[in-house]
This record gives C-alpha cells, structure tokens and sequence, in this order.
C-alpha cells in the first residue's frame, strides 16, 4: 500500500470519528461531492499539517467546493 492511500485510510478514518459517521456514510458524501479523488491528491500538504486543518479544508470543500486555505 502506498503511503497516500495508508494516509487517506487514515485520514477518512479519523473524519468519520470526528464527524460521528460510518466511514462508508463519509466516503459516499466525498464520492457525491466530487471531492474524494482531491481529497486523496491533498496528501503531500495534510499530511504536514494538524489534521484538524484537514478536517477544515474538507469541511470547505463539502460546504463551498472551495479548499479553506
């Protein structure tokens, strides 16, 4: 397994606790958004970051389409 792919388990994971869902429920809305592949493509600048930036940057991306930074 890549790193990306160990990093974007990780990272959906950690964003379905924070948003209390199941990971599939999380994976569907990115999926219904259009936002899963850029989401698995932000791993060269989230995973340098606290991935509560993460968490604000996707929340941005669902909310406007928009990254937050």
């Amino acid at each position: 397994m890549s790193e990306e792919m160990e990093f974007f388990s990780y990272l959906l994971e950690y964003y379905a606790s924070y948003k209390h869902m199941p990971t599939g429920e999380i994976l569907k809305e990115w999926d219904n958004h259009g936002i899963t592949q850029e989401i698995y493509d932000g791993y060269w600048g989230y995973h340098t970051e606290r991935i509560e930036n993460a968490f604000e940057d996707i929340d941005s991306l669902i909310a406007t389409g928009n990254h937050a930074w």
